[in-house]
């Protein structure tokens, strides 16, 4: 019964430990500048991390010390977490299917078209008020005024292969014409009517291309890649917690039995200490 108690235990004790990656995934995705600035899936993904730290703790405690109300529960519990990341990991697979740069004649950059991109994605920055909130947060970084330090060459700045975000928000789309003076300073064109977001720059560092459809797009190309990371590491998880999950379920469902043999030999023990030795008979008649 012991061995079984720390086998338990020590299961659930590797549950606790898969919650890691979760919750660090969800402390990563904070971390970058655009998806603090969206704030869409960081804090599902350290809530339901914390969550799974917190039923595998009662998992752990209910093997440790054979307590079945709390095996059962973290049974349960485990099961709607286990489900939960699945369906979180599906979702996150499905909104990041579509979406993708786009090549441009000499330049090593892509560029963005905000319709490449899921439906879902979409209506997070289409409403002028939620982007509001975001474009302010992203001008706030100095990712754009970066770029003028690193480049000052425009050859250089044509072969250099941009963020999506970097691309999108901090210079005007190729297609629009503009003459390059440095990565935020551009000279407009005579005719700039090849794209509707070519009369949304602005040479002000503050405004700069954050009106256009383009940086909403870079903006989605973006958060695309970092939650396609962040979903791997999901996945991985998802198939050890299962793993975990049945090996528990297989563990708990074992309860310790004395082998057949021993029993009987114990049995037959007992016999020769408790009944009295066989009479001859001879012993009777005398």
């Amino acid at each position: 019964m012991a061995l079984s108690n720390n086998v338990i235990g020590a299961i659930n004790f590797v549950a606790m430990l898969l919650s890691i990656p979760i919750i660090g995934a969800g402390i990563w995705l904070a971390n970058q500048p655009d998806n603090s600035c969206v704030k869409i899936l960081q804090w599902p993904v350290i809530i339901l991390g914390v969550l799974i730290l917190l039923v595998a703790l009662a998992g752990f405690i209910g093997g440790f010390w054979r307590i079945p109300w709390l095996l059962i529960a973290y049974l349960v519990g485990m099961l709607i977490l286990i489900v939960l990341l699945a369906c979180l990991v599906v979702f996150i697979y499905m909104v990041t299917m579509r979406g993708s740069g786009h090549l441009e004649p000499s330049r090593a950059y892509l560029e963005y078209h905000l319709e490449d991109f899921s439906g879902w994605l979409q209506r997070r920055v289409r409403s002028s008020f939620k982007w509001e909130r975001i474009k302010l947060c992203l001008s706030s970084t100095d990712m754009c005024s970066q770029m003028n330090q690193s480049y000052t060459m425009a050859i250089d700045f044509f072969n250099s292969h941009l963020t999506p975000i970097e691309s999108g928000c901090c210079k005007p789309p190729t297609a629009c014409g503009y003459t390059f003076v440095n990565p935020t300073n551009w000279i407009a064109p005579i005719n700039n009517i090849a794209d509707p977001d070519c009369i949304q720059w602005s040479n002000d560092q503050m405004q700069l291309c954050y009106d256009c459809n383009s940086c909403k797009a870079g903006l989605l190309a973006n958060i695309k890649e970092e939650w396609r990371k962040a979903d791997i590491i999901l996945l991985i998880t998802l198939i050890a917690l299962i793993s975990v999950y049945l090996e528990n379920v297989k563990s708990g469902s074992k309860s310790p039995e004395i082998p057949v043999l021993e029993f009987e030999n114990k049995m037959a023990d007992s016999d020769t200490d408790t009944w009295p030795e066989k009479t001859s008979p001879n012993d009777l008649l005398t």
